[in-house]
């Protein structure tokens, strides 16, 4: 057999010293009792199983392993399974989905008039928690904007200094910064203007704030980008920085009251701050494995349907008893809340668990990019910190 022909099931088996695939899968459970959950450490590591063991990490069996199963792929909402690695992968791949994909927001607010009831402070924590979006191409050409700490904190500012960064990467130019414009104006509705008197229509008893008044609401949308420079060929057309969310509410004006401000928006990172974060959630969970130990039949596989969420116990014919039997149908629907572990006619006939190396993820983004392509860069950003920590380990080895 070639080289490069897959292994089977029971050729990895035999690499790992004569244990069948059973044997090989029951060590991935994490146990699920009454009470206590056990065997939560992973045991792959090598030694743990003594000098007949071999536990050494291979990379063609990480090859025959590792798998990706899509279960939804909207541009917003993605769910899969990642199959094959440690929890410390996954959670790795989780904190940079969270904290370490850069995304561009709002960062400075040049307020030149709010004679609104939302002060000045609160109004733009508020514009910096819009979610922008707009042409990939153009946001990956955009450079750091690195913003000088304040002149009193002296120890900040020994360490801004020693950084090695180009004097325009702490001016704001066309390379690094977004400006965005918000001037609206709240006023009565006229019949010239707008074909409507609001002023006669409250008389009248008209108590709808947007029909008595033109710009009661002010809007994500409202937000006008002004593209400088180079942008306005990286930023052109449908890739005009705009919010995700048009109809995202900012605040509330009534006649005689506007807001006039200009914004600076900037790339930034989750761990900064998290409106920079490109993910509402990235979480994920662990297969549940249920091991139906012993038949469950008749009146009992009904009771046992109604321990766990529907669409997870699925009731079937048994030819021997002619009775209807218990199987699993979904394990992924199930919540492992153990419900059935604490009537007596289960015990001994089912056990309960997780697989280790099984996680189920949900992704979720703000808009900026999509999901799907979101987890693809924290790959990538875990292969370059992977391969920068191996250059300063051959340093190291070096002398260097």
């Amino acid at each position: 057999m070639p080289s490069w022909a897959p292994l089977t099931a029971e050729q990895l088996a035999e690499q790992r010293r004569g244990l069948s695939e059973a044997q090989l899968q029951d060590r991935k459970i994490v146990n699920v009792n009454a009470e206590t959950v056990t065997d939560v450490s992973a045991t792959d590591i090598p030694g743990h199983w003594g000098q007949g063991q071999d536990d050494s990490w291979d990379l063609e069996r990480f090859r025959q392993v590792l798998d990706i199963k899509f279960y939804q792929n909207k541009p917003h909402d993605a769910a899969f399974s990642l199959i094959g690695v440690d929890a410390s992968i996954a959670n790795a791949f989780r904190r940079i989905l969270i904290a370490e994909i850069p995304t561009l927001a709002i960062e400075d607010i040049f307020v030149f008039d709010n004679t609104s009831i939302i002060q000045d402070e609160v109004l733009a924590h508020r514009l910096g928690l819009i979610p922008l979006t707009g042409g990939k191409e153009g946001l990956d050409r955009m450079s750091w904007f690195k913003k000088p700490p304040p002149k009193d904190d002296y120890a900040a500012q020994a360490l801004y200094d020693q950084d090695d960064l180009a004097p325009s990467a702490s001016a704001p130019n066309d390379h690094n910064t977004v400006v965005m414009s918000l001037k609206v104006e709240c006023r009565w509705a006229t019949t010239n203007e707008d074909g409507r008197d609001g002023k006669a229509l409250a008389l009248d008893g008209e108590t709808d704030p947007s029909v008595r008044y033109v710009n009661s609401n002010v809007y994500a949308h409202q937000l006008v980008f002004e593209p400088q420079g180079d942008q306005t060929d990286w930023f052109a057309g449908d890739d005009a920085i705009r919010p995700m969310n048009p109809d995202i509410l900012i605040a509330k004006l009534r006649p005689g009251q506007r807001i006039n401000l200009r914004c600076h928006c900037i790339k930034g990172i989750g761990g900064d701050h998290a409106k920079f974060s490109p993910v509402a959630t990235a979480s994920y969970r662990l297969l549940p494995h249920i091991n139906i130990i012993s038949p469950i039949l008749g009146n009992e596989a009904k009771k046992f349907q109604r321990c766990f969420p529907r669409g997870v116990i699925d009731l079937v014919p048994d030819e021997e008893s002619g009775e209807n039997k218990a199987i699993v149908a979904d394990p992924m629907k199930d919540t492992v809340s153990r419900e059935c572990l604490r009537h007596e006619e289960f015990k001994g006939k089912v056990k309960l668990g997780r697989i280790r190396d099984h996680f189920i993820w949900g992704v979720e983004s703000t808009g900026q990019f999509e999901s799907d392509e979101l987890f693809l860069d924290s790959v990538r950003l875990l292969k370059a910190k992977a391969e920068k920590f191996k250059r300063h380990l051959t340093k190291v080895e070096e002398g260097g």
